[in-house]
């Protein structure tokens, strides 16, 4: 088990916890795979501490500090005071559940991503939730991976840059159009290429 969490200040300074496989086939914490099926075993509490991370990291993606009292107030655990406060077991229940790892002290790496529920984990959940994860799976299995596929994703996260919107909204807003997340990464990386070369062309006239 992780080393657990105690509070020596009244911020703890987040940094993003960069992993290749798991930002590549993961789920952002507030897309609706969490919300279905994370949600029953992490508990609402730490769910929504991942969510509020992650808004975090959309304005400042190298890290940023994380106000203690105010965040337990915003996600409803009133005063975050205490060892078994209700706000510092739901943070130790991210590192528990390794969603974040001790950096220091007062320091804390996050996942920006977070993994399909392991064997392990499926069976903390209802029967009925059980049921639904297991036709999910079947669907990502049946879904189209074909070209026809992977260009329109491309041309709608091309799409998305050109509106003004940056290569992490660009996926995010693939995965909530279902499609796959491995394939919403690639197409969100083709098309910051496309734009990129696309302005080079127009800087050289």
């Amino acid at each position: 088990m992780p080393p657990l969490l105690t509070f020596v200040s009244d911020s703890l300074t987040i940094r993003p916890w960069p992993d290749d496989v798991i930002d590549r086939v993961g789920f952002d914490p507030r897309s609706a795979y969490v919300e279905r099926f994370w949600l029953g075993v992490l508990g609402p509490s730490t769910t929504w501490l991942l969510r509020r991370v992650a808004a975090g990291f959309d304005d400042s993606p190298d890290g940023f500090v994380l106000p203690l009292g105010e965040t337990a107030r915003s996600i409803g655990l009133g005063d975050r005071g205490g060892r078994h406060s209700p706000f510092l077991r739901s943070v130790n229940r991210m590192l528990q559940f390794e969603m974040a790892a001790l950096l220091g002290a007062e320091e804390l790496a996050v996942r920006r991503h977070m993994p399909p529920l392991s064997q392990r984990q499926l069976v903390r959940l209802s029967p009925a939730q059980q049921a639904d994860h297991a036709r999910w799976q079947q669907r990502r299995l049946e879904e189209p991976t074909d070209e026809a596929q992977r260009r329109r994703g491309r041309q709608l996260a091309l799409s998305l840059l050109e509106l003004g919107e940056g290569a992490e909204e660009a996926e995010r807003q693939l995965l909530r159009w279902r499609y796959n997340p491995a394939l919403a990464r690639e197409a969100a990386d083709w098309a910051v290429e496309r734009h990129r070369c696309a302005d080079a062309a127009a800087r050289a006239g």
